[in-house]
């Protein structure tokens, strides 16, 4: 049995001080990497990985190298009568060389599974940089930090190799346990190295399994749902209207005028697949951003809200400028008044319903903070479920607390990017009446995105239909749906019936796909190219009528069910060859279909005059 209980003391001592370092130096060089994307970032991320790959020998002669009496820092100390080598102190600094590798990667991982929308959320609701830090990643980054912590103790624990190069081999010095055991073992004492291994691997084992045990407490706390989430009828406020008539003015990018109220976009974008390039001026109102995936939309809106930076232009909020290119002006996202709301809600899991309304009043005092959340918990009626956490929430009522959180810091644009696409259909149709209603009373810009083409209907006045990362219609809705201009905008819109067209007369053009000779009444453009009608207003009947125009006998290739309609293929003109033989499909209830159904072939179709779109080659 060993009477010199030094090396563990010693051990212990150099371990502690080497970990509270590479904690902190860890976490700092994490978070610095995190926010590096040059063109250095792997050559430093190599280096700073280097000891955990180098062998112990080799980091311990870079060490003697750089500290030695003839190194950079070893001559340095040499000036005020200090050294490092062969002291404590040296294996204080082998053991942090050594364990921050394992710090670092683990920080770094934490830090990068952390969702970025959470971040970026953080910022459009006013918190700076260092609030983002301490407020949001570091606290959901714990587990993780916590584990590295633990590795990189247990490592500076069981180093050996750079410690007996740099420090030593002095008992009651420098002699740490693992050094302990290598000389027992040399000198035949296997008693002794047997406890010290008993000893390292105790501690060590214990302090890995202490952080695992944690770490499930931890998951299990997250995860606790004492009181169950419940997808319950979800109350709805009665429907008001707005008694301000709404103005939006689409403008080109050579006529964008300085707006002393509302806002004003007018911003390019280099994106991996096509540049965005998008000009508009909204004032109070909603106004819905339209496309297909990829066309923009939500681009356009992160870079209004500043987690994204245009190439180029210029964004004006309320005679404010967010953005302008030419004047290097780009105020950072908690100076912006904009609030986004992610499809994903991006709630902060570890804060509760009421800390989350919360996190953007931090400037308000308490009493007025808590006046605040109580006002949104009732407006958009939550009540009751203020102390409750994110996963104790249904889907309908995070999607509220999102937008209470959104709504509390009085932004003067409201940014929802497709905020329904994670509810069921009867959650869907409830929280949007919920929102039409406190969009009634909004005072400032609400840009709505969504791929539903009803959704869009119901909940905006205006629409921005977008292709490429451009806007193609900028109309009202009525409008865009009624009389789109392009091919391409009534694709967007949901006609899903074209054919290639020529004029044959004042009032007359051919179908040339469908084989059939249209009357219209719609003034026939100059660069038509496509006719287009949607399947819901076509028209059929099982006997032709002579006083109706734009009939044609067709015959049934195909049909696809729904729950409460029928879309039928058809044939104009002849009969199918086969089930993909088709020219039109129309749709119609059930009811009718059931007593459509059954009537002999040919029906009739027709195409009635005032629904046929008269469209532009496809933008």
């Amino acid at each position: 049995m060993p009477t010199d209980l030094s090396p563990l003391w010693i051990s212990l001592k150099t371990a502690g001080l080497a970990t509270l370092i590479t904690f902190l130096v860890g976490i700092a060089a994490a978070y610095w990497m995190l926010g590096c994307r040059g063109r250095w970032r792997s050559v430093i991320e190599s280096i700073f990985i280097a000891p955990l790959v180098l062998p112990p020998t080799v980091v311990g002669f870079l060490l003697l190298l750089l500290f030695g009496k003839n190194g950079p820092l070893g001559q340095v100390m040499v000036q005020f009568d200090f050294t490092v080598v062969f002291t404590w102190y040296a294996a204080v600094i082998t053991a942090t060389v050594v364990a921050f590798p394992l710090m670092y990667k683990t920080a770094l991982g934490a830090f990068e599974q952390v969702d970025s929308s959470l971040l970026q959320v953080a910022q459009t609701l006013g918190a700076s940089e260092s609030q983002i830090f301490w407020r949001i990643l570091l606290p959901l980054s714990v587990p993780g930090i916590l584990a590295g912590t633990m590795l990189a103790f247990a490592r500076a624990l069981g180093e050996f190799g750079a410690t007996l190069m740099l420090a030593g081999n002095i008992p009651g010095q420098t002699q740490t346990i693992p050094m302990a055991i290598y000389f027992a073992v040399e000198a035949g004492a296997m008693g002794e190295a047997w406890l010290w291994v008993t000893v390292i691997m105790t501690i060590s084992l214990s302090s890995i399994i202490a952080v695992n045990l944690w770490q499930t407490h931890y998951k299990r706390q997250i995860r606790r749902n004492p009181v169950g989430v419940v997808e319950s009828n979800e109350p709805i406020l009665s429907r008001g209207r707005r008694t301000e008539s709404p103005q939006i003015v689409p403008l080109a990018k050579s006529r964008l005028s300085y707006l002393e109220q509302g806002l004003l976009v007018d911003i390019e974008k280099q994106l991996a697949n096509f540049t965005l390039s998008t000009a508009f001026t909204a004032q109070r109102e909603t106004l819905g951003l339209l496309g297909g995936s990829g066309s923009g939309k939500s681009m356009t809106l992160r870079c209004i809200a500043g987690v994204e930076t245009p190439t180029k232009g210029r964004i004006v909020l309320n005679g404010r400028t967010l953005f302008d290119s030419e004047r290097q002006i780009n105020l950072p996202c908690h100076r912006r008044k904009v609030s986004l709301v992610f499809q994903n809600y991006a709630l902060f899991p570890h804060l509760t319903v009421a800390k989350n309304i919360e996190f953007g009043l931090q400037h308000l005092s308490k009493t007025v903070r808590s006046q605040q959340v109580n006002q949104q918990l009732a407006l958009l009626q939550l009540q009751g479920l203020g102390d409750r956490y994110p996963h104790q929430l249904s889907g309908g009522q995070q999607q509220r607390v999102a937008l209470a959180r959104a709504l509390a810091t009085e932004p003067e644009v409201l940014l929802l990017d497709e905020p329904f696409s994670a509810l069921d259909t009867y959650l869907r149709s409830q929280v949007e009446r919920q929102l039409v209603e406190i969009l009634s009373t909004y005072e400032g810009v609400t840009l709505f995105v969504t791929h539903n083409l009803e959704e869009a209907y119901r909940v905006c006045e205006k629409l921005m239909v977008m292709s490429g990362g451009r806007a193609i219609a900028f109309d009202s809705k009525h409008h865009i749906f009624e009389h789109p201009r392009t091919v391409r905008v009534a694709q967007l819109t949901g006609c899903k019936n074209f054919s290639h067209a020529a004029a044959v007369g004042l009032d007359t053009i051919q179908a040339i796909d469908w084989g059939a000779t249209l009357h219209v009444v719609e003034a026939i453009p100059p660069d038509l190219t496509n006719v287009g009608i949607r399947a819901h207003q076509i028209s059929l009947m099982p006997d032709p009528d002579p006083s109706l125009n734009n009939t044609f006998p067709c015959w049934l290739a195909s049909t696809s069910e729904t729950p409460h309609r029928m879309t039928l293929f058809l044939k104009l003109n002849t009969e199918p060859q086969n089930p993909q033989d088709y020219h039109v499909q129309a749709e119609m209830f059930k009811e009718k279909w059931q007593a459509m159904k059954d009537c002999p072939l040919p029906w009739y179709i027709r195409f009635d005059p005032l629904r046929l779109m008269l469209l532009a080659c496809l933008k």
